[in-house]
């Protein structure tokens, strides 16, 4: 049996029998490192995670801790703001807007892992809204384009009004399939903020975060109808922002906490955090 193929079973049998069993999942911390670039979202594969700031990513290694490789980008673009990221094959994609600038532009900008060079890039122009994470699953590109009642620009309107945040599936090439609207009890929890992080567990499940809320929410597809189902509020020691499932730990996922202003002034930073997902009956 191939390595992916056990990483497979493992998760059915950890994660998917317990689900059907109605088991209540928890989170359980297994690490945390204080990385200055942890500011917006993160990524993981085999060795490494991944901290994403505005328009710098700091490659570490997730054993030590320690920084191996960083991209930097120029604060004036023309990437201003990338999100959440996620790792296949070789390549990082991170989810990219010109939050909080009007109109809303995204597109997934590409880097290679192993050097950190950036490689690619796909504009989504001014559709839908600021895309804020993207994520590779059953042969599709699913990704939350968000938008926000926090009133902005000149005329202190809400930017986008956050029920119009919608999760797209692409194919590989990105051209839509298909697309889901959130419901009200995870909107209602954003305040006024949206979706920030989005990553397919390896049990089935969709998992997301808000902006600020310490909590991921594990979601379904619809039987029928446009709005994605909720399944469980799980709490989890981040402050919003993007996840990502560890693909080569089944059950593992990353997470972050942003300092605040007044953590930074007493001497703390950022932090990535580390859990693993359990179910107890």
């Amino acid at each position: 049996m191939s390595k992916t193929a056990t990483y497979l079973l493992a998760a059915f049998l950890v994660l998917g029998l317990a689900a059907e069993s109605g088991a209540t999942p928890t989170l359980e911390q297994i690490g945390e490192f204080t990385v200055p670039e942890a500011n917006q979202g993160v990524g993981v594969d085999a060795r490494h995670f991944y901290a994403v700031d505005n328009y710098v990513i700091g490659k570490y290694d997730k054993k030590t801790g320690k920084l191996v490789k960083k991209w930097q980008g120029d604060k004036k673009g023309p990437i201003l703001h990338l999100d959440s990221a996620m790792l296949m094959d070789g390549k990082l994609y991170a989810a990219h807007s010109n939050y909080p600038q009007w109109p809303m532009t995204s597109s997934i900008e590409i880097f290679d892992a192993e050097t950190m060079a950036h490689i690619g890039t796909h504009s989504f122009d001014i559709q839908r809204g600021s895309l804020t994470w993207a994520d590779w699953h059953d042969g599709h590109w699913w990704m939350t384009f968000a938008n926000y009642d926090r009133m902005l620009g000149f005329g202190k309107t809400p930017y986008g009004h956050k029920a119009n945040t919608v999760m797209v599936k692409f194919t590989k090439d990105y051209r839509p399939v298909q697309s889901w609207t959130l419901p009200k009890t995870i909107l209602d929890r954003f305040e006024d903020m949206s979706n920030s992080g989005g990553s397919w567990g390896l049990d089935g499940y969709l998992y997301l975060t808000g902006h600020d809320p310490a909590e991921l929410y594990r979601m379904r597809l619809p039987k029928a109808g446009s709005v994605l189902e909720l399944v469980d509020i799980i709490p989890m020691n981040i402050r919003g922002q993007g996840i990502a499932w560890d693909r080569s730990q089944p059950g593992v996922i990353y997470g972050i906490i942003r300092a605040t202003a007044k953590e930074r002034a007493e001497g703390g930073g950022h932090k990535v955090t580390v859990f693993r997902l359990v179910e107890k009956p």
